[in-house]
């Protein structure tokens, strides 16, 4: 008589209530195992009894593996409907920080089943690029990373929307504050820590970095970020080659001065905070070390030195002979201020950018 009560209890239950709890029940999860998931949710509070209610009720038979999304009170019968029907289950996507579109786009497709073609469609929603009021053709860089449940029947403009929404809310007011001295507007800010992140090897360095990038700004010096040119190439290359650099593309900061038209990634919150708030220092130039911290320096000549140093060079490194392109009549003094030097002809030096050599892992998905 009490299991019958107790049974008849859970059964009826409350009215489900709350915000939904996220239940993972692994691929060949028992029913026992499941109840074990649900119970750790608090979503049962009768473990034992639950699962001779799903042996007697036959429930316990054909549960379907996957991520659900479940409210507290929710009736037995429903919670045990759910597993067996896959009711409630959801597509958990996640997006690391510094994935571009190349990337994210095919990654939706896969999770939530719809073609590629919904997805790059969405990611050009242009109701979103007015309301952020964007100059960009597509969503790149403000699709926010982090990790997503999205419910079964989810279509791409529906997800694309929210990954949005949760920019918006990640965005902070004082960051605004922060435009007028950068001298910049947000989607400048957003593309500088688009490079920060593609960068950025230890958190710590992060405001350093962008302090670089702002100061060659500033001096009217072509940003050189190799990042921005694996972005221009047709296809994603894990180190960037002489030929790669003269590549024309508006993306290009190696052969176009200031930042490029818009971000190259999608940022995240620490890249983001680096970029509005840039540390206090003097250097123009970096390098990485092979343990993945960077030597940042002030003078060319310093530069050199470190990279000599750290790749244990002996002989002087020049610039990469990269050719800059014209400039406008105002900024021709500019332009001949930051040109490269070339490099001798017979023998061509290993490769030196202003920037890193050592790139940053592109991350699986997790």
């Amino acid at each position: 008589m009490a299991f019958v009560a107790v049974a008849l209890f859970g059964a009826c239950g409350g009215a489900p209530h709350g915000v939904p709890v996220r239940v993972i029940i692994p691929k060949g999860s028992t029913f026992r195992e499941a109840t074990d998931s649900l119970e750790r949710a608090k979503l049962v509070s009768w473990p034992r009894i639950f699962r001779l209610y799903g042996r007697v009720t036959g429930g316990d038979r054909n549960i379907k593996p996957g991520t659900y999304l479940l409210k507290y009170d929710t009736p037995w019968p429903d919670i045990v409907s759910a597993l067996n029907g896959g009711k409630g289950l959801v597509n958990s996507i996640t997006v690391p920080e510094g994935f571009s579109l190349r990337q994210i786009v095919p990654l939706m497709s896969r999770k939530l089943s719809v073609p590629a073609d919904s997805v790059a469609a969405a990611v050009r929603d242009t109701a979103l690029l007015s309301r952020l009021d964007l100059p960009n053709e597509t969503l790149e860089g403000y699709l926010f990373p982090d990790t997503y449940a999205f419910p079964e029947g989810t279509t791409a403009r529906q997800a694309v929307r929210e990954m949005v929404q949760r920019f918006e809310r990640e965005w902070k007011p004082a960051w605004d504050a922060r435009l007028p001295e950068l001298k910049i507007n947000r989607n400048d800010l957003v593309t500088m820590a688009s490079i920060v992140e593609k960068e950025a090897i230890r958190p710590e360095e992060r405001p350093v970095i962008a302090a670089v990038y702002y100061n060659r700004l500033r001096k009217g010096m072509l940003l050189q970020a190799d990042p921005t040119v694996q972005y221009a190439l047709p296809q994603h290359v894990g180190r960037v080659l002489y030929r790669d650099l003269k590549i024309e593309s508006p993306y290009n900061t190696y052969v176009h001065t200031g930042l490029p038209p818009g971000p190259i990634a999608s940022p995240g919150g620490p890249s983001l905070a680096a970029a509005a708030n840039p540390a206090s220092v003097p250097y123009l130039f970096f390098v990485a070390a092979p343990d993945g911290h960077h030597e940042f320096r002030m003078t060319f000549a310093e530069h050199t030195a470190a990279i000599r140093k750290i790749r244990g060079i002996a002989e002087p490194i020049p610039p990469p002979p990269v050719k800059v392109a014209p400039a406008p009549a105002k900024r021709a003094a500019v332009r001949k201020t930051t040109t490269v030097r070339k490099a001798p002809a017979k023998r061509p030096p290993p490769k030196t950018t202003t920037t890193t050599t050592t790139r940053k892992k592109e991350p699986a998905t997790r």
